[in-house]
């Protein structure tokens, strides 16, 4: 006897399109589905939880008499301008999944007697540029020319996120939803959001993108934190959208890493993308972005080498190899001071194992081998 259970039309409809497939597409993989629709035949449960993980669902939602309004906990900015564009399941998913850990973070350290970080929206009230720079330098304890002092810009931008960690803020770099490479995030739509919090903030970065337009991201996010807007963003061709907040993380992000009045002597010497990227420890793209906002070249000329630039990294991405130490990968994913938090807590005993695996997407043995191995 089959196992069949009642379900309404209109909620698989809303999964499918929710899950970003065009219905006739959907159907022509899943035929089953079209009978369910059209009321021919009723989905056995074991057919329906297989449908559930194929639209990313979870299981319960399909017994509802109708959809559900799930709203975007963060303002989602577009360059387009275009607020009407929906957010895909992979992006929305992500961000959902990032403030679970976060709210599991934020009580545990509130638990455990931990300060609210002094920092955060601290200038939620000014436009002061430099200001807030400076005050970002001296939490990160950074000088003004940090960067100079390493060989590469991927050795700065480590250096960077480790003290961007040591100072609580949660950074994770991704470019799936957790660990699924089946549901990649698409850069053109998401190259990160940032979750303020003043005991925990969270920093989310498109790994998928390419590693030298992350620095920028990721001084573009800290401009958040210190002023207090949680946001996500798509940032195409390096440009921010139409909005304060955004234009003015824009222009934080930018002197941070590329100090104005620097910049001016060292263009003044010799007019290069290349050497000032040298210098700077920055990509040659962020140094062409900063060449633009100076009025050193103008937007024909940025977007002009926007183009060659993205087609030179489309090229080395392709012959890079894909793979990659799991463990590595998964130290980035997680971020070291949440798993260390994690790991304490289950220690501790104020974390059950179950739990900890929800949290980390780890399980078993890998969850086991990271912890004692990797941390």
């Amino acid at each position: 006897m089959r196992n069949e259970v009642n379900v309404n039309s209109n909620i698989l409809t809303w999964a499918i399109d929710r899950a970003g497939y065009e219905l006739n597409v959907f159907i022509e993989k899943f035929p089953k589905v079209q009978e369910w629709l059209k009321g021919e035949r009723k989905p056995t449960v074991k057919q329906l939880e297989d449908f559930s993980k194929k639209v990313h669902l979870p299981f319960g939602y399909l017994f509802l008499s109708e959809p559900p309004q799930e709203k975007l906990p963060i303002p989602y900015f577009r360059t387009s301008g275009d607020s009407k564009d929906r957010i895909s399941i992979n992006v929305y998913d992500t961000i959902l999944l990032l403030q679970q850990r976060q709210d599991w973070l934020k009580n545990y350290l509130k638990d455990s007697g931990s300060p609210r970080l002094p920092f955060v929206s601290k200038f939620k009230n000014s436009n002061d540029v430099k200001a807030i720079v400076a005050d970002i330098r001296k939490t990160l304890q950074l000088s003004g020319n940090w960067a100079s002092e390493f060989k590469t810009w991927q050795e700065a931008q480590d250096h960077l996120v480790l003290h961007i960690e040591d100072n609580g803020i949660i950074t994770i770099f991704n470019g799936i939803v957790e660990n699924n490479t089946h549901r990649p995030i698409d850069v053109d739509e998401c190259r990160g959001f940032v979750l303020v919090d003043n005991y925990a903030p969270f920093m989310f970065i498109n790994n998928a993108d390419w590693k030298s337009a992350q620095m920028f991201t990721i001084a573009h996010e800290l401009a958040h934190i210190w002023t207090g807007h949680s946001a996500g963003f798509d940032f195409r061709l390096l440009q921010p959208a139409n909005d304060p907040i955004e234009i003015l993380c824009d222009k934080v992000a930018a002197e941070f890493l590329v100090p104005e009045d620097e910049f001016d002597e060292v263009w003044r010497h010799r007019a290069d993308f290349r050497d000032s990227a040298r210098y700077f420890k920055v990509s040659e793209i962020v140094i062409a972005r900063r060449a633009l906002d100076t009025g050193k070249i103008s937007k024909l000329q940025f977007f002009d080498f926007y183009e060659e630039y993205s087609n030179r990294e489309f090229i080395k991405k392709e012959n890079q190899d894909s793979g990659g130490d799991f463990y590595a990968t998964t130290r980035k994913r997680i971020s070291i001071t949440f798993a260390s938090h994690v790991n304490q807590a289950v220690k501790s005993g104020k974390l059950l194992y179950r739990d900890a695996y929800k949290l980390t997407g780890l399980k078993g043995d890998t969850f086991e081998n990271f912890f004692s191995k990797h941390l």
